[in-house]
């Protein structure tokens, strides 16, 4: 079976930031520059979501129906881009470990996707991360409680559907994407949001550029200029488009960028190293476990914002030695598909 494969022909672009000439894959809207990070749309790819609907199921996978299930993925790019990325391998490990030991999550309900893989079924590739996102919700049903991670780079994309406010598309980009093309915020909504029904609830933590909205989840959370506080603020998309959920919750815990470019190519220290948003989010919660959504991304500003070595505990998070900012996050963000006490309502995966 092909796991990440493709047929037909392809499309030359040039990349609309340093003008370099991209291959795209059959079938992509937009396509990912290893010179400068930027994408690009593909002329005539049409306006259409391009979600694969019905999958086929990835024999790498296997059946879970576990109530608690997760798709994590973790990508350098190694050979892909002038210097690879160090801290998303770390990034899933220590993921999977605090789900299984904190969370009650099984491991054969957790599909961990790396560019570290032999089985080319469980390579982050852009189809068998498409077929992971249908994995996860397939099905889902009140009581499921569900995790998406993602740890590499993001990027934006001209809006061409006239849902986005700052008129750009964030996308994620898989390890082949620089062939494949990134998937679109539009695209991963469908994917994992939109399917929740009453009482399902899934949890993102996407560590990469540009990645704030990129769930497209109508509700921001922001802090009052005048008490401080945090509190929602509903941001319907300009053409009125719903990008809410079938009954469930989602939330996402993401970074913002400040309108920055991705940091150049500066190779880590060769040492055990994680991202920086992902280091904040756990060891938020190693100190305070039941902490409800406002004191957790209170706690992980502070802890981004301290900086300092790696401080996880456990057999998974101590030997890592080094955090990087390797997407360029200035600050934790939140999101949601619906308003709900921040401040009162405890983090429940």
């Amino acid at each position: 079976m092909n796991c990440g494969g493709s047929r037909g022909p392809a499309a030359t672009v040039r990349c609309r930031e340093c003008r370099t000439n991209l291959t795209a894959g059959p079938g992509a809207r937009a396509v990912h520059c290893m010179q400068c990070s930027c994408a690009t749309r593909v002329p005539g790819s049409g306006r259409q979501v391009a979600v694969v609907p019905h999958p086929r199921p990835n024999p790498g996978f296997g059946v879970c129906r576990s109530k608690k299930r997760a798709v994590l993925i973790g990508i350098k790019y190694t050979g892909r881009r002038a210097n690879e990325l160090r801290g998303p391998i770390n990034d899933v490990k220590c993921m999977s470990h605090l789900l299984t030991t904190r969370f009650g999550f099984h491991s054969e309900g957790i599909i961990i996707l790396t560019d570290e893989e032999t089985n080319k079924c469980r390579l982050p590739t852009k189809e068998n991360i498409r077929i992971a996102m249908h994995w996860l919700v397939q099905g889902c049903s009140n009581g499921d409680s569900l995790v998406f991670q993602f740890s590499g780079i993001g990027t934006q994309v001209p809006d061409e559907d006239g849902d986005e406010r700052d008129c750009m598309d964030e996308a994620l980009c898989p390890m082949d994407s620089f062939h494949q093309g990134p998937i679109l915020d539009d695209e991963i909504n469908a994917a994992i949001v939109r399917p929740l029904v009453h009482g399902a609830k899934l949890h993102a933590l996407v560590d990469a550029h540009h990645s704030s909205t990129v769930l497209d989840l109508p509700y921001q959370c922001v802090t009052s200029k005048t008490t401080g506080c945090l509190n929602w603020v509903k941001q319907p998309t300009p053409n009125g488009t719903c990008k809410g959920t079938s009954g469930g919750r989602a939330v996402l815990i993401s970074g913002s960028s400040g309108g920055k470019k991705m940091p150049a190519n500066v190779l880590p220290e060769p040492c055990a190293t994680m991202g920086a948003l992902t280091h904040s989010f756990i060891k938020a919660l190693e100190c305070e476990p039941r902490a409800s959504y406002g004191r957790l991304l209170t706690s992980m500003r502070t802890i981004m914002r301290q900086g300092g070595p790696c401080s996880l505990q456990g057999p998974v998070g101590s030997p890592v030695r080094k955090v990087t900012n390797f997407s360029g996050v200035e600050a934790p963000c939140l999101s949601s598909s619906e308003n709900f006490g921040i401040d009162c309502e405890k983090l429940c995966i």
